[in-house]
C-alpha cells in the first residue's frame, strides 16, 4: 500500500497548472502500469501485513479503481482547461482513489468501515463543488443521509462482533463469528451494504447524484462506490456461511420486483442520466440475487458483473457527457441523428448499449449467464422476473440508442462539434477491458 500511496502522492505537483494536465494523465497512467504487479492471483486471502489483505476479488477492484481514476482525470480536461480550481481537483480524486484502495485491502473491520464511509467525503466535494445545477445540495444531503443512516446499525454489529472476539481482525471472525443465530443482528450487518449497491427501496440517493455531479463524479459512483456494497457483503459473507434463508428469500424478491420496476422507469425516462443510473439499480438488483444464492458460482458471477457494470456505466456517462456538449440538454428527446453529423459517437453509443444489455462479445454476458445459474438454484420460480428484467433491459438500451441516432435533428444542436482524440482514447479504454477480460475469466471470477 506504501508503494501506491507514494505513486498517487507524485500526482498533487501537476494539479496547479493546467498544462501539466498532459503529463499528469501519463504519470497516472504509468503507475497504473508498475501497480498492475501488485495483482494477487489467488483464490484465498493472503495477509500482506497486519493490517492488510489482497485476493483475487480485492485484486480486480484494485485495479478497477486505478484504472477508472486515470480515466477521470483524462474525462475532466476542462476543469484543467478552465482552471475552475485544478489543484483541488486532483487532490480530490488522489485522496478518494487512496481511500477506496485502503477500502479494498483492509484487514481490520473497523478499518474498513472508516473507509467505507471517508469514501463519502470526497464524493460529495466532487458533487458540491463541480456539479451543475443548484440541486446538486439536495443531492449531496440525500446521499449523506442515506449512507450514513444505513451504516449506523452496521458500525454498531461490528462494535458488538469486536467485543465477542476482542479483535478487529476480519479473518477471526470468519473463524468464530456465526451471524445465523440472530436474524436482527445478520440483517443489521446486511443493510448497510444493501443500500450503498444500492437495492430498490433504498436507491433514490444514486439518480439524484448522478445527475448533479460532473462527468468524473458520475463515473466513480457508477464504477467504483457502488461496488463497496458488493465487496463489503462478498467479504464478510463468511461471517454467515449457511445464510438466513428466511431473511435471504425475502431479499431476493425485493431485488428481482424492483430489477422489473427500475427497468421500467428507464422506459419512461426523458433525462439520459437519470435512465443510466436507473439501469445501474436494475443490475445490481441481480447482483445481490447472485450474492444472496451463498454458492461459489454466484459470487464469481457478482464479482464479474462488478467489474463490467463499472466500466460500461463509466463509459455511457461518458457519452452522455459528450451528447450534453452537442446538444446542452440531457433529454433524449432533444438529442436526434447523431448518426448523420458524428458517425463515430453513434458507433460507440451502438458499442456501450449492447454491452449494457450484455450481448456477446462482452464479459456482461458471461456474468449474467453465471449470475441467472445460481439464482435459478435458488429456486425455479426466479425464472420469469429474469426474463422481464433481460427483456425490458434490452427494451431500454435499444431505445436509448434509436433516440438518440436517429430522428429529425434538432436546430439547436453544435453541427461543429467532433470526437477529440481524448474521447476516443476514454472510448477504447473502456471497451477493450470488457472484451478481452472474456478470454481470461480467471482473473477477475
Amino acid at each position: 500500500m506504501l508503494k501506491i500511496t507514494l505513486m498517487l502522492v507524485g500526482l498533487f505537483y501537476y494539479g496547479h497548472n493546467s498544462k501539466y494536465w498532459y503529463n499528469q494523465c501519463m504519470f497516472l497512467m504509468l503507475s497504473m502500469l508498475i501497480l498492475m504487479s501488485l495483482y494477487s492471483s489467488s483464490a484465498s486471502l493472503v495477509m500482506k501485513s497486519y493490517w492488510t489483505m489482497n485476493d483475487n476479488m480485492s485484486s480486480s477492484l484494485t485495479m478497477l479503481t486505478l484504472w477508472v481514476s486515470s480515466m477521470m482525470i483524462i474525462a475532466s480536461n476542462k476543469i484543467y482547461m478552465s482552471k475552475s480550481k485544478p489543484k483541488l481537483f486532483t487532490m480530490t480524486i488522489m485522496t478518494l482513489n487512496m481511500v477506496l484502495l485502503l477500502c479494498f485491502n483492509m484487514n481490520s473491520i473497523l478499518l474498513f468501515y472508516f473507509m467505507f464511509e471517508c469514501s463519502l467525503i470526497p464524493t460529495m466535494m466532487l458533487i458540491m463543488m463541480w456539479g451543475y445545477q443548484p440541486e446538486r445540495l439536495k443531492a449531496s444531503f440525500y446521499l449523506m443521509l442515506y449512507t450514513i443512516t444505513s451504516s449506523l446499525p452496521m458500525l454498531l454489529l461490528f462494535i458488538i462482533m469486536m467485543k465477542t472476539c476482542a479483535s478487529s481482525m476480519m479473518i477471526k471472525y470468519m473463524l468464530v463469528v456465526n451471524l445465523n443465530e440472530n436474524s436482527l443482528l445478520w440483517l443489521m450487518f446486511l443493510i448497510g451494504f444493501l443500500v450503498k449497491v444500492p437495492m430498490y427501496m433504498a436507491h433514490l440517493w444514486l439518480p439524484k447524484a448522478h445527475v448533479e455531479a460532473p462527468v468524473s463524479g458520475s463515473m466513480v459512483l457508477a464504477a467504483i462506490l457502488l461496488k463497496l456494497g458488493g465487496y463489503g457483503m462478498i467479504r464478510l459473507m463468511n461471517l454467515c456461511m449457511w445464510l438466513n434463508k428466511s431473511i435471504s428469500y425475502y431479499i431476493v424478491s425485493l431485488s428481482l420486483m424492483g430489477g422489473i420496476i427500475t427497468s421500467l422507469i428507464c422506459l419512461r425516462q426523458h433525462d439520459l442520466k437519470s435512465m443510466i443510473a436507473y439501469s445501474s439499480v436494475s443490475h445490481m438488483s441481480l447482483m445481490i440475487c447472485s450474492l444472496m444464492s451463498s454458492s461459489k458460482f454466484g459470487i464469481s458471477g457478482s464479482v464479474m458483473i462488478m467489474i463490467a457494470h463499472g466500466l460500461t456505466s463509466s463509459a455511457l456517462f461518458i457519452l452522455a457527457n459528450m451528447n450534453y456538449d452537442l446538444i446542452n440538454s440531457r433529454s433524449v428527446m432533444l438529442s436526434k441523428n447523431i448518426l448523420t453529423f458524428i458517425p463515430m459517437m453513434s458507433m460507440w453509443w451502438f458499442i456501450f448499449s449492447i454491452m449494457n444489455m450484455s450481448a456477446p462479445p462482452s464479459i456482461n454476458l458471461m456474468s449474467e449467464i453465471i449470475m441467472n445459474t445460481s439464482i435459478l438454484k435458488m429456486s425455479f420460480m426466479n425464472m420469469l422476473p429474469i426474463m422481464l428484467i433481460m427483456f425490458f433491459t434490452s427494451a431500454y438500451s435499444l431505445i436509448m440508442y434509436t433516440s438518440l441516432n436517429h430522428g429529425n435533428s434538432n436546430k439547436y444542436m453544435n453541427i461543429y462539434y467532433n470526437m477529440t482524440h481524448m474521447n476516443k482514447t476514454l472510448m477504447l479504454m473502456h471497451s477493450m477491458p470488457v472484451i478481452m477480460l472474456v478470454c481470461k475469466l480467471e482473473f477477475i471470477s
